[in-house]
Formats: structure tokens, C-alpha cells, sequence
């Protein structure tokens, strides 16, 4: 593995920026096409991320306008390359994918440009490619030992059953889900996710990434899936198969918890858990949690849902925060129904503000994790930022490609 870029890589790779500020999108939909068609590939993607959006394309081709035009100072880039070694990771990426990527990223770039890819230019990237795929191969590496390693760890893909189902309202369901071999599991830090290998009938093997909403232990996760149906968009492959097929017993294949999105346990400061519809999933493991050390940490746990019909968990948040030393819980709806009694099922009527959690909870003190919809986090995550709330002490997670949300 080269330490270093020769300088002459780095002066080709910054001059292609303008190139790939008009031409990226073109690029990484072409690369993804070639790459799809090994099958052993296109199976390690999620692929609900491929879709008519095409959010992992715009995601990938600004991850590749930034490494170009920072490739002198990769620093910058640690957070965005920690978030693809742990999505790698929790895909099981391996050294012998990389050179597919690569075959597909410089066939892509020469197919686009055309004539303006000169040799030197796909010389360049490619080094530039290897350089930083070297890197995310070391560190990638690092976390499969880790995960292997600790108690209840393992590497690849492991049978769990379906222990148990509950559901949550009328468009959520939990699942807990155990070990067949009967072992432990790893403690996974509250917040992060699991990948699963699903084999849907029609649809073949997919991928899928769903936050786990238990607190660490020892021998079981939960996850909690929203089903996804839309009208005029097919039904969510994956969640409606969860929904409709996965009953106790069925055997799903799971990666070990994944994802740098997860809470400080170390820090007793007060904190803010914020989330949108179902992504109160990270923020329910994190509650518990922060319940089980008994620090008596001071917590706020503000969540938004449409109204009472899809609101999940509200019955055991309100269980876990009763009588629990310094937790706040405060929930609003956007529209509530003539059944949802403010007071009982919930506090406020709209959106939660960064006015609101300007008045309510410690802004100037507090670390804020967030989750949920793109919507609600571009409002949130900005208004918070402008409202004086470092970013350092703003913490969010979504589920889709994250390099396209932080315009804020």
C-alpha cells in the first residue's frame, strides 16, 4: 500500500473536479450498471437504495467529488470514510470486491468523458482508487477482528430465529430475534444496526440494514420495521415480507451490529434523543440503555409521529421513563385524530421545533441524536445549527445514503 500520492496524481485528480461536478451522476450511474453485472456483486448492495431516486448514485458520485477535491487533505473526509467502512462491514465487503469497483469506476469514467479520459487521467484515478481503497481495507480489517474477537461476535453471516413478534401499531412491527446455536450475541452500542440477507420469494437475495431498539445484552436483538406501501409505489419488498411471512421461528441471516452512529455511554451529560416515525428505533435502544446504567443521566426523549394510529412503542417508552430519575418524554403529533386525547397520547400538536427545544430542553449543554425521515432532519439538524448548537454536539442517523442530506 503506497503512504502517499505522487504529486502528479493529485494536481490530475483536483483538475478532473469540474468534470465530475458536471458529469458525476452520469459516471456513477454507468459504474453501478457495469457493476451489476456480476450477480456475486450486485448482491452485496442494498438495493432499495438503486431504485428510481437513485439516492446511492447521487450519494456515491458527491463522496467522489469530495475525496477529489480534498485528496490533499483526507483528514476532513474521516467521518464519511468511517460511515462506508461500517456499511461495508455490516455488508461483509471483502478485499477480493475491491477490484471489481475499480474495473467498473474507471470504465464508467472512460465511457463518459469519452476522449477526455486520457490515460494519465485513468492513471490517476486508478491510483487515487487503490490509495484510498488500501486505506478502507486496512481499517475494515481492524473491524472484523474487533467484532470477532469480543464475546458474542462473529464474522459473516449467522442464523437467527424469530423469538418473538409484536405489533407496535398499525404500520409497525417488532421482532426479536436469537442466536440458532443457542450462543451470545455481541453487546452492540445503542444505536447502531444489523444487515440481514433475505431471501424473498420473487425478489431473490436482498439486503437490508434495520437499527436495533433494545437496549445491549446478551442474548437477543429486537429490530422494529415499518412497513413501507405507498400509494402509486410498489410495496416495500423487504418489510412487507417481514411483515407478512417472518413469524416466530422463521431463520433469518444476520451480520454482526454495525454503524458509527451510536450513544456516548462513557459521558454522563445530559442528552436529547430526537426522532421522526420510526426512526425512534436507535433512540428506544439508546433510552433503555441510559435506564439500565442507573446514572440517573438527565435525558430528554422527544419523538414526532403523524397521530396515534402509527405511533409505535408509546406504551413502553412511558413504562421505561416511569419513575426513572431525570428523563423527560414529550411527544408530538402532526395531525391527531379525533382519538388521540392531548395530554394522554401525546403533548404537542405539529413538528417539533429547534424553538420549542430552545424553551425545553438544555440547548446550550445538551449532545442531540437524531433519526428519522429526510424531511425532519433537514429541518432539524439545520435549525439546531443555527440556532447555536455546535455541530459536533449534533448527532443523526437515516436510513438511505447519508452523504446527500447534510445541505444544512
Amino acid at each position: 500500500m503506497p503512504t502517499a500520492l505522487t504529486d502528479e496524481t493529485i494536481e490530475i485528480v483536483k483538475a478532473t473536479v469540474p468534470a465530475l461536478e458536471a458529469h458525476g451522476r452520469a459516471i456513477t450511474d454507468r459504474m453501478y450498471e457495469r457493476l451489476f453485472r456480476t450477480p456475486e456483486i450486485r448482491n452485496l448492495f442494498n438495493q432499495s437504495h438503486h431504485g428510481e431516486t437513485g439516492s446511492q448514485s447521487k450519494a456515491l458520485a458527491a463522496a467522489i467529488i469530495a475525496y477529489a477535491r480534498n485528496i490533499e487533505n483526507l483528514g476532513v473526509l474521516a467521518s464519511r470514510v468511517e460511515r462506508i467502512t461500517q456499511k461495508h462491514v455490516g455488508l461483509q465487503i471483502l478485499p477480493r470486491h475491491y477490484p471489481f469497483v475499480a474495473d467498473a469506476l474507471l470504465g464508467a469514467i472512460k465511457d463518459v468523458l469519452g476522449d477526455a479520459a486520457t490515460d494519465q487521467i485513468l492513471a490517476a484515478w486508478g491510483e487515487a482508487y487503490w490509495f484510498l481503497a488500501d486505506l478502507l481495507i486496512a481499517r475494515e480489517a481492524d473491524l472484523y477482528a474487533q467484532v470477532a474477537a469480543a464475546p458474542g461476535g462473529w464474522n459473516g453471516w449467522r442464523d437467527f430465529a424469530v423469538a418473538s413478534t409484536k405489533q407496535e401499531s398499525e404500520i409497525i412491527r417488532s421482532f426479536v430475534l436469537a442466536p440458532v446455536d443457542g450462543g451470545p450475541v455481541l453487546r452492540h452500542r445503542p444505536g447502531q444496526y444489523l444487515t440481514f440477507t433475505l431471501d424473498v420469494p420473487g425478489a431473490g437475495e436482498i439486503k437490508r440494514n434495520y437499527s436495533i431498539s433494545s437496549g445491549p445484552e446478551d442474548r437477543t436483538y429486537r429490530i422494529t420495521v415499518k412497513r413501507e406501501a405507498w400509494p402509486g409505489v410498489p410495496p416495500g419488498l423487504a418489510s412487507n415480507w417481514l411483515h407478512d411471512q417472518a413469524g416466530v421461528g422463521t431463520v433469518l441471516k444476520v451480520a454482526p451490529p454495525s454503524g458509527e452512529f451510536f450513544l456516548d455511554e462513557a459521558s454522563t451529560g445530559p442528552v436529547v434523543l430526537l426522532s421522526g416515525g420510526v426512526g425512534l428505533t436507535p433512540m428506544v435502544s439508546m433510552l433503555e440503555a441510559i435506564l439500565r446504567a442507573g446514572s440517573g443521566r438527565p435525558t430528554w426523549y422527544v419523538h414526532g409521529a403523524e397521530n396515534g394510529r402509527v405511533h409505535a412503542m408509546r406504551d413502553h417508552v412511558r413504562t421505561l421513563a416511569t419513575g426513572a430519575q431525570g428523563i423527560t418524554v414529550r411527544t408530538f403529533y402532526n395531525k391527531p385524530e379525533s382519538a388521540d386525547v392531548q395530554g394522554r397520547d401525546y403533548d404537542e400538536q405539529g413538528f417539533i421545533t429547534a424553538d420549542w427545544l430552545a424553551q425545553n430542553t438544555p440547548l446550550k449543554e445538551a449532545v442531540f441524536y437524531l433519526c428519522g425521515p429526510r424531511p425532519f432532519l433537514r429541518a432539524l439538524v439545520g435549525s439546531l445549527a443555527r440556532t447555536g448548537v455546535p455541530l459536533g454536539r449534533i448527532r443523526y442517523e437515516f436510513f438511505g445514503p447519508a452523504d446527500e442530506l447534510l445541505a444544512a
